[in-house]
């Protein structure tokens, strides 16, 4: 019989994992049969600005149904997609055309989600990555968040802010301003332990101001001004602080560890020892990991 439980869900960024390109239904079985074999219970997809997975804004509805058919049978979860694309097409750059390409890749990563059948997707909080930011860029980002509210309800997807590197979304604190003002549940934050400490933002504030809004939270190791590639346990966030928190708030939900493969030979082996680490950290504050 099925109970009620308390509890967080290790998964897996999908880049952490060994993979080539995914093409059909046996490449994808390939590559999430590597999900539960390394002890995740899920992992989160990406669609982002490389060339490969760029082309997934295009997935028609029968692509979706052959990935999620393909997670399905290697009881592998897709926790959420991470719609890291805004990185390059800022909706908040002062090109109007970007903007607008900005708007429709939200479209497309809400569309696909729901034909993947995943109820999340996370979105970056890059105004204008590659750009000096204007001042309407904030004011741009919002409108797009405002604007994708109606599509994200009608089909059942919550979009989550994730506090990012750089200038723009810096913290949970500043997510939440657009939660707040935007004031719909479809409308939550995604927040990144890793990008607190890059940041030098205090763990206990930031995840306060995020109480009863975090929908999943990432997990990467960092160093001031390294935001990414750091072995987990090597660099500076306050594990079990946060992990404190989160058992002080109830916090219960997917936990998404973010990590980098580039090609390495033993790329599985490190995300189980990443994922070993945060367990056990997780474990030490209270919190009761659920396979």
């Amino acid at each position: 019989m099925t109970t009620l439980e308390d509890g967080i869900r290790l998964g897996v960024y999908e880049k952490a994992l060994i993979s080539t390109p995914c093409r059909t239904d046996d490449d994808w079985r390939r590559y999430f049969s590597q999900v539960r074999r390394a002890g995740f219970s899920f992992v989160d997809l990406s669609i982002d600005e490389s060339p490969q997975r760029r082309t997934r804004l295009d997935w028609d509805a029968a692509t979706c149904r052959m990935v999620r058919r393909a997670a399905d049978a290697e009881d592998a979860m897709i926790g959420a997609v991470c719609l890291s694309i805004h990185r390059q097409l800022g909706p908040g750059s002062s090109d109007p055309r970007t903007r607008e390409r900005a708007r429709a890749a939200m479209a497309d990563g809400l569309r696909v989600c729901h034909d993947l059948g995943v109820g999340l997707v996370q979105v970056a909080g890059y105004y204008c990555y590659y750009e000096d930011p204007t001042a309407d860029a904030e004011r741009w980002y919002g409108q797009m968040l405002a604007d994708a509210v109606p599509m994200a309800a009608r089909l059942g997807v919550v979009m989550g802010i994730e506090n990012v590197d750089g200038t723009d979304v810096t913290s949970i604190r500043e997510a939440m301003r657009f939660v707040d003002r935007i004031d719909s549940p479809w409308l939550q934050v995604y927040p990144d332990l890793g990008n607190i400490a890059e940041q030098g933002c205090d763990p206990v504030t930031e995840l306060a101001a995020g109480r009863g809004h975090m929908v999943a939270i990432h997990a990467k190791d960092v160093r001031r001004g390294e935001p990414r590639r750091v072995d987990m346990g090597t660099g500076i966030v306050d594990w079990d602080t946060s992990f404190r928190v989160l058992k002080d708030q109830s916090w219960a939900g997917r936990l998404m560890i973010e990590m980098w493969n580039d090609d390495a030979p033993d790329s599985n082996e490190k995300s189980i020892r990443a994922r070993e680490f945060i367990a056990a950290r997780a474990s030490a504050a209270g919190l009761s990991i659920v396979s």
